[in-house]
């Protein structure tokens, strides 16, 4: 309980103010403020290393505010410096190199370029391996820098734009199926050869197809036979001499025909033989050959 004491005093009364026993001191004393300084002191210390450690892999990272080392964010896009590595797919709208220099694309296993539709389908693919470059789509097509297709390949056909095609192999070009073209030419002085070693050759055109050559010969091989024929023509062999050395001959005319002259006969079927010439035509005495 508290006790209360009421002094009265007069004027110029010396007053003996009591004196408080209990006495409360405030504030952290003895061993735990030792640890409390200790403990801050661990804390400033925690902060200046950390401090350290991040102004060191700023500058080790080489961050800046245009970007983190070779790679450099602008307006356009980001900006890649020097040679990078991709561990994992990269997904871009718009890949080039700078003017002063080329791209590069490298590989331990192969370079695959994969083009998706919105749902996320594979509509195209170029596939650059060790042994093979792969393309996969509806239609590859090579043009030049003016835009015009030089190359076009599809299910249907192969189509080349340019003005010449030229194969330089030893063994030329091997075609499985049929080839539509305006020239066939081979180099100069060069020979030029068609040949089918198992099957028929054939040349077709809608007005007419014309073999010339300037300097050499025109020759036809066949293991059986070689046919000319024109539906709505004529064949015409126009030369100074036609010469056909094993054409079969008839036998020796009548008294007094000319010697060493012969008359070209024909059989229904189309066969051509020689007949000794006479006076009149002697082909009938002959048409056992067409037999």
């Amino acid at each position: 309980m508290v006790r209360e004491q009421y002094i009265t005093v007069t004027e110029d009364t010396p007053i003996e103010r009591p004196r408080n026993q209990n006495v409360y001191k405030i504030g952290i004393y003895g061993w735990r403020k030792r640890c409390l300084y200790l403990f801050v002191l661990l804390l400033l210390i925690i902060l200046l290393v950390n401090f350290a450690l991040t102004i060191w892999i700023l500058k080790v990272m080489w961050f800046s505010s245009t970007g983190m080392g070779h790679l450099h964010v602008t307006k356009d896009g980001l900006l890649l410096e020097g040679e990078s590595e991709f561990l994992f797919p990269l997904y871009a709208k718009e890949i080039h190199s700078r003017a002063d220099s080329s791209l590069l694309l490298q590989s331990t296993q192969n370079v695959t370029v994969n083009a998706r539709n919105s749902e996320g389908e594979v509509m195209g693919r170029l596939k650059v391996g060790p042994k093979m470059v792969e393309v996969q789509n509806q239609q590859f097509q090579i043009n030049s820098k003016e835009g015009k297709p030089l190359f076009t390949v599809d299910e249907s056909e192969v189509v080349v734009g340019t003005d010449r095609l030229r194969v330089t192999g030893p063994e030329g070009a091997l075609f499985e199926h049929s080839v539509e073209t305006p020239l066939i030419r081979a180099d100069p002085f060069q020979e030029l050869r068609l040949e089918s070693p198992t099957r028929n050759l054939s040349m077709d055109a809608p007005k007419g197809v014309h073999i010339k050559t300037h300097a050499g010969k025109i020759e036809a091989l066949s293991q059986m036979d070689i046919i000319f024929h024109s539906s709505d023509g004529m064949l015409l062999l126009d030369a100074e001499t036609v010469y056909l050395p094993k054409l079969l001959q008839g036998i020796q005319g009548p008294a007094g025909s000319s010697e060493r002259l012969y008359e070209m006969c024909a059989c229904p079927d189309g066969k051509l033989y020689l007949s000794v010439a006479g006076a009149v035509t002697t082909c009938h005495e002959n048409s056992h050959i067409c037999l």
